[in-house]
C-alpha cells in the first residue's frame, strides 16, 4: 500500500512534495480584514493550504471555563463572550472561500464539536483536521469521519494509547497523524521529533506529519527529514499581536524561508543510493591521483 493521501488537487505522501499548512488559527482575533490579509501573505509564501478553527462556543467550551473572567481587547468579558467574539459565521467563510479560490490556495478547518462538522458541510475543503484536545472524543472523530474527507489526527497531550484508540476509532484509510507536542511555544527539548519516525512504525502505510508550535525554523526542517509529508505552522503578520498563539507563530517573511527550507530539505534527502554525479566528474579526473580503488 502506498503512503500518500490526496488533499484537493495534490498528493501528498512518500515521494510527493511536502504539503505545508499555514495554520492561521484564530489569530485574526475576529477580524475578517486580517485573515483575508493572511491568507494573501500564506499564498505568497508558497504554503498549500491554510487553517482555521471552527467552534460552536457553547458547546466545545467548557461549563467551569465559559463564565471564567478575562482581559481582551474587546473589554473585560467572561471566557465564552470571548470565544463568540473570535468566531467566523458563513458570511465571513464565504469571504475566505472566495479569497482562497482567487488565490489558488486549499483551505481548512479543525473542527473542534459536532454542529461545527454540519457547518463546514457547506464548503469545498479537502480535509478536516481534529485537534490534539479532542483526540480523545472518539464521538466527534467518528462524526467527522462519516464525511468521508480526509481525516487529520493531531497527537499533542497524548499517549501512544490514546493515538491507537482514536487510529481504531476511525479506521487507517484516508487518515493523517500529525506528531504534536501541545505547548505554546515548545520548548527545543520537549519536541521530540523523533516520534516521526515511530508513528511511521506504528502506521506504516499512513502518512504522517508535523505541526510544530516551536520558535524557530530549523525543526521544521528536520522534521521533512525525519518523514514528516505534511508540516503545519502556525501563523501570523505580526507576533506583537495580541492572543495566546502569537508566540508560536511564523511571520510572513518567515514563513517564506520555512518553505524554502522544506523545500531544500526534500531535495536533498535523496534516495540513499551512492552514485557518481556528472558535476563531480571534473573534480574526479582532476583531484584523484589513483584512479581505480584496488
Amino acid at each position: 500500500m502506498t503512503r500518500e493521501i490526496k488533499l484537493g488537487n495534490k498528493l501528498a505522501g512518500d515521494g510527493h512534495p511536502v504539503y505545508v499548512i499555514a495554520e492561521i488559527g484564530i489569530n485574526h482575533n475576529g477580524d475578517l480584514g486580517i485573515a483575508l490579509e493572511m491568507v494573501k501573505a500564506a499564498a505568497h509564501a508558497g504554503a498549500d493550504a491554510v487553517k482555521f478553527q471552527k467552534r460552536t462556543p457553547a458547546v466545545c467550551t467548557p461549563p467551569e471555563q465559559q463564565t471564567q473572567m478575562r482581559e481582551t481587547p474587546w473589554g473585560y468579558i467572561s471566557y465564552l463572550d470571548y470565544r463568540y467574539k473570535v468566531e467566523f459565521d458563513q458570511e465571513a467563510y464565504t469571504e475566505v472561500d472566495r479569497q482562497c479560490k482567487k488565490l489558488g490556495i486549499d483551505w481548512m478547518v479543525s473542527v473542534w464539536d459536532e454542529p461545527s462538522v454540519d457547518f463546514m458541510e457547506q464548503f469545498e475543503t479537502p480535509a478536516y483536521k481534529v485537534p490534539s484536545a479532542s483526540l480523545t472524543d472518539l464521538s466527534l472523530l467518528k462524526y467527522t469521519r462519516k464525511t468521508g474527507k480526509p481525516l487529520i489526527i493531531s497527537t499533542g497531550m497524548s499517549t501512544m494509547d490514546e493515538i491507537h484508540r482514536g487510529v481504531d476509532a476511525v479506521g487507517l484509510e484516508n487518515l493523517i497523524v500529525m506528531h504534536c507536542t501541545s505547548a505554546y511555544p515548545c520548548e527545543p527539548a520537549e519536541l521530540n521529533l523523533r516520534m516521526i519516525e515511530t508513528l511511521r512504525k506504528e502506521f506504516p502505510d499512513t502518512v504522517i506529519g508535523y505541526s510544530g508550535h516551536e520558535v524557530g525554523l530549523v525543526p521544521s526542517a528536520v522534521a521533512v527529514a525525519l518523514g514528516a509529508c505534511i508540516v503545519e505552522r502556525h501563523f501570523t503578520l505580526d507576533r506583537a499581536m495580541w492572543g495566546s498563539d502569537q508566540a508560536a507563530s511564523v511571520e510572513p517573511g518567515g514563513f517564506e524561508k520555512l518553505v524554502k527550507y522544506i523545500r531544500v530539505t526534500e531535495a536533498g534527502m535523496g534516495d540513499g543510493v551512492k552514485k557518481v554525479y556528472e558535476s563531480e566528474m571534473s573534480s574526479r579526473k582532476k583531484l584523484r591521483r589513483i584512479k581505480d580503488s584496488e
